[in-house]
């Protein structure tokens, strides 16, 4: 099945994540001027009025930016909803998301029917994040239009299943949109992920390290410096399975390694005061961050992106089976 034509603009066929925090105006708007789809959680604009305001600039920059670069026009971005009950937001974010005709809306923890027809009504699709093929049999019956199959090594919640296994099971039975996450940093793996059956990368830790990015110094030197084992799997900090960079869980006075259990009583939508709180002193991550070699702007790594993209295709075509 082809992908909806929002997805003809993309320069690139990847999807920057909504990253809790540090997903700002200023990275969704390079993001689509780069030609890859930008998002945001909703959840970042606060107070909630601020959501007007975000989407209001967004639409209005990259349809400047559409009219002075019409060979280039930007990519579509995408709003991120936690349809969880424990957020009490929804409603409200899911009306201004409404006014502003948001083309594409990401849903995360739970699948909503009357969501996914809101979203319809407006012309809008939406995208569901999972981490097993139950959930995404119930997310697609639900009325989600595309998948997110976030897989092992992705960052913050994220699943424990081989990417090569759940898309395998995922495409035994849906043709429609699929996106992959987990460790996606290089354009390399962004043709790994489409060969094996996927139609966009899901890409978003990396971007912590963007200059447009709203997080501290220290979070994205962490990102620059660390790799691979340095990234902790609990359900300590919000109830729900997610991957954290070590140094923020040793700087918080805990053991990585001897972290006990958490519920989702622990489940927290809020900035914080005070305690240590995910993701704010808990810093979210994927494995994917060796690739990640310095802090620069947004547009600069999506061009790298698209250098090793086509670099890696062209060696793919010249060998020999």
């Amino acid at each position: 099945m082809s992908l909806p034509p929002l997805f003809d603009r993309l320069r690139l066929p990847v999807i920057g994540s909504p990253l809790f925090i540090v997903s700002s105006p200023e990275l969704v708007i390079a993001q689509c001027k780069s030609g890859i789809v930008g998002s945001f959680p909703a959840l970042n604009a606060r107070p909630q009025s601020l959501l007007e305001e975000w989407l209001h600039r967004i639409t209005e920059e990259l349809a400047a930016w559409d009219r002075g670069n019409p060979d280039r026009p930007a990519a579509p971005f995408a709003v991120n909803q936690i349809v969880h009950r424990s957020n009490a937001r929804l409603q409200d974010d899911m009306a201004t998301c409404a006014k502003w005709k948001v083309p594409i809306v990401i849903t995360s923890l739970g699948a909503i029917e009357e969501v996914n027809q809101g979203v319809h009504s407006w012309g809008g699709i939406t995208l569901h994040d999972i981490i097993n093929d139950r959930f995404a049999r119930k997310a697609v019956e639900k009325g989600a239009d595309g998948l997110i199959a976030v897989a092992a090594g992705a960052g913050g919640h994220a699943g424990r299943l081989s990417p090569f296994a759940l898309v395998q099971e995922i495409r035994d039975w849906f043709d429609g949109p699929l996106i992959l996450s987990g460790a996606i940093a290089s354009g390399r793996s962004i043709l790994g992920a489409l060969a094996m059956g996927a139609d966009l990368a899901y890409i978003g830790s990396p971007f912590i390290a963007a200059e447009e990015a709203n997080a501290s110094a220290e979070y994205k030197s962490g990102i620059v410096k660390g790799r691979a084992a340095d990234i902790v799997y609990s359900s300590l900090f919000t109830g729900v399975h997610g991957n954290y960079l070590r140094q923020s869980i040793v700087a918080s006075g805990l053991d990585p390694d001897n972290l006990p259990e958490g519920d989702l009583k622990t489940m927290d939508f809020g900035t914080g005061e005070g305690s240590k709180k995910a993701w704010r002193d808990i810093w979210g991550s994927g494995q994917g961050i060796g690739a990640v070699h310095r802090v620069q702007p947004a547009a600069e790594y999506i061009a790298r992106l698209a250098e090793e993209y086509e670099a890696a295709k062209a060696e793919l075509k010249s060998k020999a089976f």
